[in-house]
């Protein structure tokens, strides 16, 4: 499994519906004898690096809890999944933060959804590299040493882009957390946050379409390999 120095964690948004799927997108399995797609955005960010992972659920969440338990994700509930993926952003982000002190380990998230299978590994990985490079950047700019070892990972704001086209993952450093929890809203999620916050956009178009998967003909299309 590949190893990675950044001190980040992930957070699966997993808790809708899936009303045009017809089901939790968590539950969906993108080839009929493979995992579903909660199962396979775990793995993506096992394999990028990322150990600390937290899905939030929501939406027949005694279905799909045993796939993130048995993934060995840690679970997050929702209770008000169906106002949108702001609520799931609010829990994920609250419960991380009123974890202990150092329990974590990390000093910034990287928030994916679970309808996005065609986002690998490298994604991640890249996303986490440039957003460690242009922040340590930064934070030598300022002749700020500590900032500079760390990354300034606690303020990072960035996110992946395909062909131009901000996507996910999206890095949320541990300070923006509080801003991003008060204003994620409905289905708009961090928008409100993400735009006044200027991220870095990471081009990621060469790795990914960072298309989801939303509809059974979405799930149609990619089984038959033209999604």
């Amino acid at each position: 499994m590949a190893q990675t120095p950044f001190p980040v964690g992930g957070l699966i948004l997993a808790a809708g519906a899936g009303r045009r799927m017809g089901g939790p997108k968590a539950l969906v399995r993108p080839r009929p004898d493979g995992p579903t797609l909660l199962e396979h955005t775990i793995t993506v960010l096992r394999r990028a690096g990322i150990e600390d992972i937290t899905t939030v659920l929501g939406a027949e969440a005694t279905h799909v809890l045993p796939y993130a338990a048995s993934a060995g994700a840690r679970v997050i509930l929702a209770d008000d999944w169906a106002q949108g993926m702001g609520a799931s952003l609010r829990a994920g982000l609250s419960a991380l933060a009123a974890r202990p002190c150092g329990a974590t380990g990390f000093d910034a998230v990287l928030v994916t959804l679970v309808d996005l299978p065609d986002v690998t590994p490298e994604v991640i990985r890249r996303v986490l590299a440039q957003t460690r490079a242009v922040h340590g950047a930064r934070a030598a700019e300022a002749a700020d040493a500590a900032a500079v070892h760390n990354g300034e990972w606690a303020t990072a704001v960035a996110r992946a882009a395909y062909e131009g086209k901000p996507g996910h993952p999206v890095v949320l450093g541990r300070a923006t957390w509080p801003d991003v929890v008060a204003t994620a809203t409905g289905d708009r999620g961090a928008r409100d946050f993400l735009r006044a916050a200027d991220p870095v956009l990471i081009e990621c178009g060469d790795l990914a379409s960072g298309a989801d998967v939303d509809t059974p003909a979405d799930l149609a299309r990619r089984r038959a390999g033209d999604g």
